[in-house]
């Protein structure tokens, strides 16, 4: 009988030390990366902003304002039309304008297929629809932020910024604008400094940094009713990006590619 009551206290025993280290094993799988997010603070409780993927399109069109690129036909076509991302993968190893070309549907300029300098583009980031369908009841949204663990990304390389986004079209609204080479983004270097001149309309904010990677952002002044953005940028504007990886969304090139829409309602308060 003693024996087997020592039994039972060591089967007991056993129970709770596996049980300890399951524990343990779990809390230390948790995942080592995880996507952005955003996320809106309002008194009634939080809210999570849904991650947006963006469309690139090319142009010939000068970046001279979002509002002329809204009027050119080939951007609005090439955002709402997207690129599908997998051939877009492919082709990036082509590494000629063929490659890019070949899977453009709307907007794409095709380059001399064996000229050693390619001519400079202009690209331009979107999303597809006429509007948001986040629709905010406040003028002066609070929003924290969080990418502290983002695949392949430096968070202290970046930070959250809202844009006015301008809408092209009926089709789709404009993000942002910068030049480069025809076949950018089919190269794997690190060697396009997207932000050196990028066009965007950007919003006066208040940004507070709660730790590495993580932000509390709101506008300085109430916003007017419209179409905006939460979006992630380079601190620094000399920053170079892969275009293989902007075009794939991976790594530091899935921060352009990264967007949080939301419109401001016309009875905003």
């Amino acid at each position: 009988m003693r024996t087997e009551w020592k039994l039972a206290v060591l089967l007991s025993l056993a129970a709770v030390f596996c049980g300890g280290v399951y524990t343990h094993a779990q809390q230390s799988a948790k995942p080592r990366w995880q996507m952005p997010s955003v996320t809106l603070v309002q008194d009634a409780g939080s809210q999570e902003i849904p991650r947006e993927k963006t469309q690139l399109a090319e142009t010939k069109t000068k970046p001279t304002s979002m509002a002329s690129l809204a009027g050119d036909s080939a951007v609005a076509q090439g955002i709402q039309a997207g690129v599908n991302d997998a051939t877009w993968s492919v082709a990036s190893h082509m590494n000629n304008a063929v490659g890019g070309a070949a899977v453009q549907q709307g907007g794409s300029i095709l380059g001399g297929m064996l000229g050693s300098r390619k001519p400079t583009v202009t690209y331009v980031w979107g999303v597809p629809g006429p509007a948001s369908a986040n629709v905010l009841q406040t003028t002066t949204p609070k929003f924290t932020v969080n990418f502290a663990s983002a695949p392949g990304v430096n968070p202290t390389e970046f930070a959250p910024e809202i844009v006015r986004l301008t809408p092209a079209q009926n089709t789709c609204r404009l993000i942002g604008a910068t030049q480069g080479k025809e076949d950018a983004r089919s190269h794997d270097a690190a060697d396009w400094q997207i932000y050196s001149k990028f066009l965007e309309d950007r919003v006066a904010t208040s940004v507070q940094k709660t730790a590495e990677g993580q932000y509390e952002i709101s506008p300085q002044s109430p916003l007017y009713p419209g179409e905006y953005a939460v979006v992630l940028r380079p601190l620094s504007k000399d920053e170079k990006f892969s275009g293989g990886d902007v075009a794939r969304g991976q790594g530091a090139g899935m921060m352009f590619d990264t967007v949080w829409t939301f419109q401001v309602g016309e009875n905003a308060q």
